[in-house]
């Protein structure tokens, strides 16, 4: 898995596998899920992240909270 970050857009995304997507889902609260031809999640994007203070502008880290 690896963490994209958008400062532009303030999107950000988490790439769970290299496939291409081919369908994407938008979910309510400003969140995206994209699958590949099996139905699996490729990835997750997050609007508004800064806002939504999922990350921080400039932070190469992500924290987690359980």
């Amino acid at each position: 898995m690896r963490m994209q970050y958008s400062a532009d857009a303030d999107i950000l995304i988490l790439i769970l596998r290299e496939t291409p997507p081919v369908n994407a889902i938008s979910e309510p609260g400003g969140v995206i899920v994209s699958y590949d031809e099996a139905g699996e999640p490729v990835s997750i994007e997050f609007l508004n992240a800064s806002k939504r203070q999922l990350i921080q502008p400039g932070e190469t880290s992500l924290p987690i909270q359980m």
